[in-house]
């Protein structure tokens, strides 16, 4: 028997017990990736905000980095709902036509505020490079085709502003501050409504608390802190790397690519580890809380942590995502491979939080009688599976790498030389 292909989810839900014929696993992967995006974009922002706003110097030059790279996450959350969505062309009447009757209606008027924001953000902080790279090209006599189409580029970054002087340019700097403080309530509310969505579902037991959207945002912290950390020096050391072996083959001296700062990624890994507590302590706080009420569907919430889903959440989520990383974390003379190592365990382990309340809420039955099983498309066989599968999944984690990868070329992120 094959799956009604009209009817999403059946492709990839297994029932148990005593199941109700129209419930199916709605939400996959895509669902799963979608809190996961939007916390990643939000989590780097605060990042980048330590400095520009608490001024944390030690924090300078991982600042612009975790900037630009929520602004490259910023347009790849979305691809996550257009790729699940069965229509996705209706998806832009939400940025037509936005109203705050529902969570899931303003997020057209919180993604544009924050977009808004981060590229304001930007632009001040690069304004001085946009001014001196098209007064470098109008100074040049006799420009080529393509050195005009730069000079017109970098002019029309600048926006008509030109003046770069010492006060001017102050301004901007406290200007910087002022955008990066509006953006951090407005950063924290673009993934914070993800777990108000989740958690205004009444009809849902495992989503009904009301420290869901404080659980998801505390995460969504750890999560951009962490990606931004494993990021910054693995691309750094590549690049080193690779500066090291140009300079081997050309017998020249290794210059102008700067050495990772220790200090950069011990402070870095300090927040990342007060932001972890704070995001366990309250997860390990609604899970004793659950378990002390003992509402009536806490029988079948049981069944699906305890038991159904033992490994996804106590060896998975909790060992590997949280106990791992703190060990690592915690113990002394922390080096740069050790802190890249407990970065990605803790992305694995906010993933698995994810999954775990996305699939793990679509486990039991209505009947609190029966069960669902979650089967991963691996490998497509139409494109259903493919955008819900494990390869739609990578789709998505691959794009921001790639728009950082192209922005980082007009908004250079990279640590600057120390003598």
């Amino acid at each position: 028997m094959y799956p009604n292909p009209l009817i999403h989810g059946e492709a990839w839900t297994l029932k148990e017990l005593f199941v109700l014929p129209n419930e199916n696993i709605y939400w996959s992967l895509q669902i799963v990736c979608y809190p996961f995006m939007t916390g990643l974009v939000a989590g780097a922002f605060v990042l980048s905000s330590l400095y520009h706003v608490f001024g944390v110097k030690q924090l300078k030059d991982i600042a612009r980095f975790a900037l630009v790279f929520s602004f490259s996450l910023l347009f790849a959350a979305p691809m996550t709902l257009l790729l699940h969505l069965l229509h996705p062309e209706r998806a832009f009447n939400v940025f037509s036509t936005p109203h705050f009757t529902s969570a899931i209606a303003s997020f057209g008027v919180i993604f544009f505020t924050y977009a808004s924001i981060v590229a304001t953000e930007l632009w001040l902080l690069f304004r001085k490079r946009f001014v001196e790279k098209s007064l470098a090209l109008k100074a040049v006599t006799g420009k080529s085709f393509v050195q005009k189409i730069q000079y017109l580029f970098w002019t029309a970054l600048t926006i008509g502003g030109f003046d770069i002087s010492h006060e001017t340019l102050e301004r901007d700097e406290k200007a910087v501050k002022i955008m990066a403080g509006i953006g951090i309530p407005v950063a924290l509310f673009l993934h914070g409504y993800v777990g108000f969505i989740f958690g205004s579902v009444k009809a849902n037991a495992l989503w009904m608390t009301p420290l869901m959207p404080v659980i998801f945002i505390t995460s969504a912290v750890v999560s951009g802190i962490a990606l931004c950390t494993v990021t910054y020096i693995v691309m750094n050391s590549i690049k080193k790397w690779l500066s090291a072996r140009r300079a081997a083959k050309t017998r020249s001296i290794d210059a102008g690519v700067a050495n990772i700062d220790l200090g950069v990624i011990k402070t870095t890994a300090n927040y990342l580890l007060a932001f972890l507590v704070a995001a366990i302590s309250l997860e390990l706080l609604d899970l004793v809380f659950r378990g002390y009420t003992a509402v009536k569907s806490w029988d079948a919430l049981r069944s699906v942590i305890y038991v159904h889903d033992f490994i996804p959440v106590f060896i998975l989520q909790y060992g590997i995502g949280d106990l791992i990383p703190l060990i690592l974390l915690l113990s002394p003379r922390l080096s740069l491979r050790r802190a890249a190592i407990a970065a990605a365990f803790v992305l694995f382990g906010i993933f698995m939080m994810r999954w775990n309340v996305v699939i793990g809420g679509q486990a039991f039955s209505l009947t609190f009688s029966g069960f669902m099983h979650y089967e991963l498309p691996i490998i497509p066989h139409d494109i259903e599976t493919y955008k819900e599968g494990i390869f739609g999944a990578l789709t998505v984690f691959t794009v921001p790498f790639v728009l950082f990868y192209f922005i980082k070329k007009i908004l250079p992120v990279d640590p600057e030389p120390k003598a």
